[in-house]
């Protein structure tokens, strides 16, 4: 079974001023996660229209942010 993916850009017209080193997207499909060589934890909202708007920042990281990982319950 072939699966087509839709290419998404993450930011409007002018990219972010930091790096994503990091990715991920929930399980719901709801929220992409990414994490910045600044250090910071940034959440999305992905619309069903994939439509894609910034949700919230999270700072506190002293350095890059390789990796992400889901907690399990």
């Amino acid at each position: 079974m072939k699966v087509s993916v839709q290419a998404v850009a993450v930011w409007e017209k002018i990219a972010p001023s930091h790096s994503i080193t990091a990715i991920m997207i929930t399980d719901d499909q709801q929220t992409i996660v990414t994490g910045s060589q600044e250090g910071q934890i940034c959440l999305w909202d992905l619309s069903s229209e994939l439509k894609i708007s910034s949700k919230e920042i999270l700072f506190g990281h002293t350095a890059s942010v390789t990796c992400l990982a889901k907690a399990r319950e």
